[in-house]
């Protein structure tokens, strides 16, 4: 019996089937730092475990150094599709998920485990639920670690010291705020241009985390590091809402997992780094000093704090439930 068309056709088109699996889903993930950075190392094993857990049903190839874009235009790619994945800080994203503001107020957290346990629990949750509604969501939380103000001229051991000095400080009116209450000048500028601000005198300082402030080279030119800790601020592994909503579900879980354990490694490496670039800076001769009056710089935000509840008292719920978690 002769096969009619028809039956030829689909018996051909179900042995490509078999013989052709579904090409992979090509994720490209944006990030700021260079290769050997602890979010860096962390990423790639999350792209290396997404690509086992999903039976290499996504693939996830990650772009150092910023090569897509600084953070405000990565974060509009992620949020439209056209990036699946980037590793943000929470302090530019302000701008468009107004209650991620809440976690660039100064001293919000007490600690680095402070800030786990916040964003690892319920709170955490809140803050992605509000990422959701623009287009992200968070898998994850990294740690950038705990930012302290650096500059060429003096240590600083109380407000007073800080009078006059130019510092830079990331695009977000808060901090420029925070800087202003301290009797500081605020300079909002891109992260590439503080190294030769700093060299011919344009800013006096700026304020970051240890790694950033040795690996940016900035410690060759200001050699004063007091330690404040006034800012952590979380970052996140987020993907996309609408390459999300188009992942099977079993695939979501194995990628889920892998965030997670990335979060994980990130955070001990994080650690590590942080220590390693400390004892780096300080054989290069930088001073680093605890500020003798730690109480007085948390003091100097109250007005910071009174002007961004009036702003926005909806947000006041959550800024006392942090400060009152455990």
């Amino acid at each position: 019996m002769t096969a009619r068309p028809r039956q030829i056709a689909s018996v051909f088109a179900l042995s490509l089937a078999f013989a052709a699996p579904a090409a992979a889903e090509q994720w490209r993930a944006w990030a700021i730092h260079p290769e050997d950075y602890p979010n860096l190392v962390a990423l790639d094993a999350f792209a290396t475990e997404v690509a086992e857990a999903t039976e290499g049903r996504v693939e996830v190839s990650v772009y150092a150094n910023g090569v897509l874009g600084d953070q405000p235009d990565a974060i509009e790619q992620v949020r439209s599709g056209a990036l699946a994945v980037g590793n943000f800080n929470m302090g530019p994203m302000g701008e468009i998920v107004a209650a991620t503001n809440v976690l660039s107020l100064p001293f919000i957290f007490r600690d680095v485990d402070h800030m786990h346990r916040v964003m690892d629990g319920e709170i955490g949750s809140r803050f992605s639920d509000a990422l959701s509604e623009q287009g992200l969501v968070a898998l994850s939380w990294f740690d950038s670690g705990s930012r302290s103000f650096y500059n060429t001229k003096r240590a600083i051991e109380t407000p007073a010291d800080m009078d006059g000095l130019k510092f830079r400080v990331m695009s977000n009116d808060l901090y420029v705020d925070m800087v202003d209450a301290l009797g500081a000048n605020a300079t909002p500028m891109a992260y590439g241009e503080v190294y030769q601000s700093l060299k011919t005198g344009v800013i006096d300082g700026a304020e970051n985390n240890y790694p950033s402030f040795e690996s940016s080279n900035h410690y060759e030119v200001a050699k004063f590091y007091s330690i404040t800790n006034h800012l952590i601020i979380p970052e996140c592994i987020c993907v996309s809402a609408s390459v999300w909503e188009d992942t099977p579900e079993e695939d979501r879980i194995a990628i889920e997992a892998a965030a997670r354990s990335a979060a994980e490694m990130q955070r001990e490496l994080w650690a590590a780094r942080e220590a390693d670039s400390r004892a780096k800076v300080e054989a290069a001769g930088v001073a680093i000093n605890e500020v003798a009056d730690g109480a007085a710089f948390q003091s100097a935000m109250e007005p910071v704090y009174a002007a961004f509840i009036a702003e926005n008292p909806d947000l006041e719920t959550l800024i006392r439930d942090i400060q009152a978690t455990e």
